[in-house]
């Protein structure tokens, strides 16, 4: 559970982001709290999936998002020359679909799922899902950063998937929360 506290100021450490500094700089970046996503596409062996964090709204008009895979990845070929995707953002109750797709990108196995007209697997149950084709890849250091066009989604009510600091969450309500802005 995230808590909305009235922050004491906390010392800041400053380092220069490098080889001697990997986990301080992970752990800088697990400061920001994310949605979860899984994404999905077809390859000539099946359908393929895997969870990401690195999802971002580019444009409205035109509706174009982006999404990033690390080179690292036993998915990355799969992912790195697809031209239909789809973006699934998950709710809070979808963790095990989180991880199910964390673990290994071939985990459709007993999965209720349809294909759209590209052949693009589709998730259901999930707050959000975006129809994707690709515009382009862009080098990112070791991932790829992939944007695409959105060519449909759809939507539902529901409470967010959160990841931050390396763990999942959710909020608590946050009926007592005064804004700080």
């Amino acid at each position: 559970m995230y808590h909305f506290l009235d922050p004491e100021q906390q010392p800041m450490k400053s380092f220069v982001p490098g080889p001697d500094h990997k986990r301080e700089f992970r752990d800088a970046l697990g400061r920001f709290a994310t949605g979860i996503t899984v994404v999905t596409t077809m390859t000539p062996d099946g359908p393929v999936g895997i969870t990401a964090n690195s999802f971002a709204s580019v444009s409205l008009d035109p509706p174009i998002v982006l999404w990033s895979i690390g080179r690292h990845s036993r998915r990355f070929a799969a992912f790195a020359g697809c031209e239909h995707f789809a973006v699934h953002v998950l709710g809070a109750e979808q963790m095990e679909l989180s991880q199910r797709f964390a673990r290994v990108g071939q985990a459709f196995d007993g999965l209720p799922h349809e294909l759209n007209d590209a052949g693009v697997p589709l998730l259901g149950g999930c707050l959000s899902r975006f129809e994707c084709v690709r515009i382009s890849g862009h080098e990112g250091g070791d991932h790829l950063i992939v944007v695409a066009r959105v060519t449909a989604a759809t939507l539902r009510d529901g409470e967010p998937l959160l990841f931050f600091g390396g763990a999942y969450g959710r909020f608590e309500d946050g009926s007592n929360v005064t804004p700080s802005m």
